[in-house]
């Protein structure tokens, strides 16, 4: 028996490292840069401190929070109806964490300019490594200003800006901090919300009784949520506490929790109201523009949302072909596969450069009327683009880790799950690119502003611009080429976006992207690019 070899087969090697913790600020120099240039960096030991955190503390807590589903029970053992949801306490952890840290509310409790920009870039840390509470989160950040406009709702506004995570289930006045959720869409209408049938019936003093249904209702056990509603004067945008002043449940049921695709750490629910108390926020039949500013700002986190997914897929792809062997050298040696981790960078900092753009036009847009317009155009743009970029990129990813990216250990099978889900939410791409044309006609302000920007990045004169001048300056667009419109647009946004930056991706970006050498498939890019320094820049060694 001496002379046979050894049974013991199970020998660990040629496996990366394990990914975290790691310092999300120091790896990734496009956010630095960004923060910086879109005036957020008044605000750059807040950010740092809490990519430090997201790379470390929260990372580890985001498996068990998405490993863990939130679970529905509608009743206590008694036969008493609750409807609570009940969450892994990393959920809460995480909540805790964000809310601690601005994620929902520096942009109101610290409104000093570029707040915007730093919460975007807040927003963009925390949804890398837990994007399930990025829901809760985005939909408090974006409730606050259409609330602060109702004086009797005002502690609401105050309360949801507040940097203090309060699980409680007790009623707002006994609460410091709240969350709140949205009850948009209905089985009947899905996008076109117009077509909902829930019924708002006055009840004085600015209060109504709902009665119908809600087909999604995100995030069940925040403190309120904001509906819309069909009122004597047409649709309406509504406030519905879950809890009533004196404590007992408002009158909804939460029929069930969605069993979805991705987003597992976030609960999304189907309900029915059955005379709930709610409050008018707005004018009557004015509900869908109460809510045009707060579509906004969750379009914004939508963008925010997917360039965060690209970053951290094109982290951990890096990372592992640092340390895998194939074929007698280190996968990130192999040129096929540089030109893939290349071109994936190049992706990722045009996603982030247009997101934080964006994010300036937000906060710019109380100040100056043509951030303003720019912003109402663009978050459509950048939400169609970046969220229906975000999964075949994932993929990408996932690809070059082969096996090991499929599996649930990794995040990157999380992240897959999870990137098809922006594009979704806030209006399918259909819905954003015919919003753009809407616009467009609609608000010339709007076409001013892009080609303002377009000109400021390539030239007027360029060549990208010629399909684009008529449309941008009063010409209309056949709404059956509303996508192709849009994806050209953005492509010469983020050109010229990365030019003004004086980024070292923009000749590759405009090489590939606007001269027509890139291919539908990633790790096309023209041979003769800087590979190496692009996949440097992109996650130090």
């Amino acid at each position: 028996m001496d002379t046979q070899p050894s049974c013991q087969t199970h020998r660990v090697e040629n496996q990366p490292p394990e990914f975290a913790p790691r310092d999300l600020w120091a790896d990734d120099a496009v956010l630095r840069e960004a923060l910086a240039r879109e005036g957020g960096d008044g605000y750059r030991e807040e950010v740092a401190g809490y990519a430090r955190l997201a790379g470390d503390t929260l990372y580890a807590l985001s498996f068990d929070a998405h490993r863990d589903h939130p679970r529905l029970r509608t009743h206590d053992r008694h036969g008493h109806r609750i409807d609570r949801v009940e969450f892994h306490p990393a959920y809460h952890a995480l909540m805790e964490a964000a809310i601690g840290h601005g994620v929902a509310g520096l942009s109101w409790h610290q409104p000093r300019p570029g707040a915007h920009v730093a919460r975007a870039a807040l927003s963009y840390l925390h949804h890398q490594v837990e994007p399930g509470t990025s829901c809760p989160l985005t939909m408090t950040h974006a409730a606050v200003p259409v609330l602060a406009r109702e004086p009797s709702l005002a502690e609401w506004a105050r309360k949801a800006a507040v940097p203090h995570y309060d699980p409680r289930e007790v009623p707002v006045t006994d609460k410091v901090g709240v969350t709140l959720g949205m009850g948009m869409t209905e089985k009947q209408g899905g996008s076109d919300v117009r077509a909902n049938t829930t019924a708002a019936t006055a009840d004085g003093g600015g209060a109504y009784r709902l009665v119908g249904h809600k087909w999604f209702m995100s995030a069940p056990m925040s403190d309120g949520f904001l509906v819309l509603a069909q009122a004597p004067g047409g649709l309406t945008c509504l406030l519905l506490p879950r809890l009533l002043p004196d404590g007992r449940r408002n009158a909804y049921r939460v029929m069930r929790l969605k069993d979805k695709l991705g987003d597992w750490s976030n609960a999304s629910s189907e309900v029915e109201f059955d005379g709930a108390l709610a409050h008018r926020v707005g004018e009557e039949g004015r509900g869908v523009a109460t809510i045009i500013e707060m579509v906004m700002l969750t379009r914004l986190d939508c963008m925010l949302g997917a360039a965060a997914q690209m970053r951290m897929a094109l982290a951990h792809a890096v990372h592992h072909c640092r340390h895998r062997h194939a074929f007698g050298r280190a996968l990130v040696d192999q040129p096929l596969m540089r030109n893939v981790l290349a071109d994936l960078a190049i992706e990722a900092e045009a996603a982030l450069v247009l997101a934080m753009r964006v994010a300036r036009a937000v906060d710019a847009a109380p100040r100056d009327p043509a951030e303003a317009a720019s912003a109402r155009v663009a978050t459509a743009i950048g939400k169609y683009w970046l969220c229906r970029r975000a999964p075949a990129f994932v993929n990408e990813a996932q690809e070059c880790l082969g096996g090991n990216g499929y599996v649930e250990e990794s995040l990157l099978a999380r992240l897959y799950r999870q990137a098809p889900l922006n594009s979704i939410w806030e209006g399918s791409g259909n819905i954003q690119c015919l919003d753009v044309l809407r616009a467009l006609a609609k608000e010339p302000a709007t076409g001013a502003a892009l080609w303002g920007e377009l000109e400021r990045g390539l030239g007027g004169d360029h060549v990208a611009l010629a399909r684009l001048r008529g449309p941008l300056q009063g010409g209309a667009v056949d709404p059956a080429g509303a996508r192709a419109f849009v994806e050209d647009l953005v492509l010469a946004l983020q050109a010229g976006l990365l030019r003004q930056a004086g980024s070292p991706a923009a000749d590759a970006f405009h090489r590939s992207r606007i001269e027509g050498g890139h291919g539908l498939a990633m790790g096309t890019l023209p041979v003769d690019l800087p590979f190496d320094a692009l996949i440097a820049r992109a996650l130090p060694a």
